[in-house]
């Protein structure tokens, strides 16, 4: 009996311990919101409700410049590519490149074994010079006129006919080494000397990498907006952040009936082979420029199909964010086009959007945008200039 009447009164303690301490805090705060802010419970400023808001860097809405682009994607490829094979089956006798080696149209590549060949072509200039002794013998001896003419005749047109067995000869010997077609970059290769190749077995690949294509599909609605030499610009996700900059070299001469698009070739200069065939590109037309209303991208949140801004409202209240629906446009360089919703020269908070309540009081503070400058003083600067 003793242990459960000390058990009622220690909790009854507690109890009362735990309102006491809650009729404190209360008190305690009320006391420090009475002395935060001068006359009129205002802040360091002497406004009202200086000291309590969160603070926030604020952003101007100034006018900016937007492209109209249209945007697809499509693949890189080379000015000129080919796959270097062989148009026989023979043994590789010598590999005269290394891989990723730059050449020359004309270097020879392979050489393949032409044992056959060479002998040809001994046979044939060993008969050429036997034509050739027997002409002129006998053009001596037709100007004598110890021999007739026709004698002369007969061994002129058998001299031609040894000279282009010659030429065959050279001819197929020369087949015997593959070159390269045009001047380009060699690829990877797994050849060796001794390598039994077949028609059409990749010996190496061979690409002019100086200017990079990109054929991409644009709607057919564009075509009056499209014309041979429009400017546009790509980018790779293998370097983000950087664009490089081409333009429209060929639109097909026939729109595809299912798709109601058109072919179109954009060509990029390539220097230093940055750009490699096959490489992703998103490639951006554009289509004219204006000016709008621009926010910083970190100032806008997106909810379902809308989006909204937090206006900086002054009042005798003091400061307040207002929550503000805004129809956003284009999104470039890191700012939103407000399309509307919003006034030149609004506030509106540019940072910890995630802790802010609607009509909540606020302090505007030190802090910086997506492009990194100060969002208060120097925005507001370019908003009066």
């Amino acid at each position: 009996m003793f242990k459960r009447h000390f058990f009622i009164i220690a909790a009854a303690c507690l109890v009362g311990l735990m309102v006491l301490a809650a009729v404190l805090k209360i008190t305690l705060a009320d006391d420090s919101k009475g002395g935060a802010g001068g006359p009129g419970r205002g802040g360091p400023g002497g406004g009202p409700g200086g000291g309590r808001g969160q603070v926030v860097a604020e952003a101007v809405v100034i006018p900016r410049e937007f492209a109209d682009q249209i945007r697809v994607l499509g693949v890189a490829r080379s000015r000129k590519s080919v796959n270097i094979t062989s148009n026989t089956t023979q043994l590789i006798t010598r590999v005269m490149f290394t891989d990723g080696q730059r050449v020359a149209a004309g270097t020879p590549l392979v050489e393949l074994q032409a044992r056959e060949e060479d002998a040809d072509l001994i046979q044939a200039r060993a008969q050429l010079t036997q034509a050739q002794r027997e002409y002129d013998r006998f053009k001596i001896l037709a100007e004598r006129g110890v021999a007739p003419r026709v004698t002369a005749e007969t061994a002129e047109t058998a001299l031609q006919s040894a000279r282009a067995a010659v030429a065959a000869a050279e001819a197929r010997r020369g087949d015997r080494v593959i070159r390269a077609p045009f001047t380009g970059v060699l690829g990877l290769t797994t050849v060796t000397p001794g390598t039994l190749i077949s028609p059409g077995s990749v010996i190496t690949t061979l690409d002019d990498t100086s200017a990079i294509r990109v054929d991409f599909p644009m709607p057919e609605r564009y075509l009056g907006v499209l014309q041979v030499g429009t400017p546009l610009v790509a980018s790779a996700d293998a370097y983000a952040g950087e664009s490089f900059s081409g333009r429209i070299a060929l639109l097909d001469t026939r729109i595809n009936e299912q798709t109601r698009a058109v072919i179109a070739r954009a060509e990029f200069a390539n220097p230093g082979g940055r750009i490699r065939p096959g490489m992703m590109m998103r490639v951006a037309v554009q289509q004219g420029r204006r000016q709008s209303l621009a926010v910083p991208e970190a100032a806008v949140q997106y909810e379902g199909q809308g989006a909204f801004v937090y206006r900086i409202a002054r009042g005798e209240n003091g400061t307040t964010a207002q929550r503000v629906e805004i129809q956003a446009g284009a999104v470039e360089g890191g700012y939103v086009e407000v399309l509307s919703g919003l006034d030149s020269n609004d506030r509106v908070v540019a940072s910890g959007l995630n802790r802010i309540q609607p009509g909540a009081p606020v302090r505007v503070g030190a802090a910086t945008d997506k492009g990194g400058q100060k969002a208060g003083t120097p925005t507001a600067e370019a908003a009066r200039k």
